[in-house]
């Protein structure tokens, strides 16, 4: 990145008790992004995070409502910026990485750039709480069955994305779940991503991680079921509409069969649950076909919105 640039560079930190790293995190980053405006975002830290990243140089702001989703929600809507770097308040991210991931956004090619801690292999080597690795190889799988995109990291905590793609971006989640819905946003709307392999370096000791491994991970299991719904109702209900139909036969077959070789009908259960679930297979088709139609009408009015964004900024 040039630092002569006048592009306008962000760098979005949100906290929630890091006093142990949120001086060293700020420090680090002003000094790799001297031209960067660095925004600490508390999230009702009882630690002193804010008063140390004021005391360091940080433009300081409070998100009362409690949860990473709700702080980045937040962040968006209130910085204004032509390239955006986000970045977790617990100096497991190297703050050298910053230029290597805001350069693509700045040279237009890039909507959002990925920060990959697993290509290199340091987040194996630094994280050794269990089943986090596994957990994002199990996101990242669910992710390239569903929408047919492989990230090499969907759970990182540092990004770049471009002004547009920060301004247009609908925020849902409320928590933990943010990386998950910024990256199958970025794949469900075509946007330009990149990834830049990082290092990883696990928390410094009395540091703990907000994280908990079966809760959050059923949160963005969750998470993606429900984009999943509404980003490609068709697929979802076509899926349920055949496995519904499958048993429906599966039910109705001796039925019919017994039907041919008596002309009778004896066993009438097995025949009234054989039509209901083939009836609700075609309903949930039905439904999936209805959905579909309005999913698309809600993407013309995002790529319209996106469009009237970039004219602004054309504009300005």
């Amino acid at each position: 990145m040039d630092p002569s640039s006048n592009k306008v560079v962000a760098v979005l930190i949100p906290c929630y008790n890091e006093a142990v790293t949120i001086g060293k995190v700020v420090d680090d980053f002003k000094r790799e992004l001297p031209g960067a405006e660095v925004y600490v975002y508390d999230n009702n830290s009882s630690d002193g995070t804010a008063d140390i990243a004021r005391a360091h140089g940080a433009t300081m702001r409070m998100e009362p409502r409690q949860g990473k989703g709700n702080v980045v929600r937040q962040m968006l809507r209130d910085v204004d910026a032509d390239c955006y770097v986000m970045v977790d308040g617990d100096d497991t991210y190297p703050a050298e990485a910053a230029r290597a991931l805001a350069a693509p956004v700045l040279a237009d090619e890039a909507d959002m750039v990925v920060g990959d801690r697993l290509s290199n292999g340091t987040y194996g080597q630094e994280n050794d709480r269990a089943f986090h690795g596994f957990g994002n190889d199990l996101v990242r799988a669910l992710i390239k069955w569903i929408y047919g995109f492989e990230y090499s990291d969907v759970m990182t905590g540092y990004r770049a994305f471009n002004r547009v793609f920060a301004k247009t971006m609908p925020v849902l989640s409320p928590s933990f779940e943010i990386e998950t819905e910024l990256s199958i946003h970025a794949v469900d709307k075509r946007w330009r991503v990149a990834e830049v392999p990082v290092a990883y370096r696990d928390r410094p000791e009395g540091s703990e991680s907000k994280l908990d491994t079966f809760s959050d991970g059923a949160k963005v299991l969750l998470t993606i079921g429900s984009l999943f719904k509404d980003y490609r109702p068709l697929a979802l209900f076509s899926w349920v509409a055949l496995l519904l139909c499958l048993l429906g036969l599966i039910a109705g077959v001796p039925v019919i069969v017994e039907f041919a070789q008596t002309g009778l009908v004896p066993k009438l259960p097995s025949a009234l649950l054989a039509v209901a679930l083939v009836f609700a297979g075609l309903l949930s088709f039905s439904c999936g076909l209805v959905l579909d139609t309005v999913v698309k009408g809600s993407r013309k009015a995002y790529e319209l919105e996106v469009t009237r964004v970039y004219g602004e900024m054309r504009r300005s």
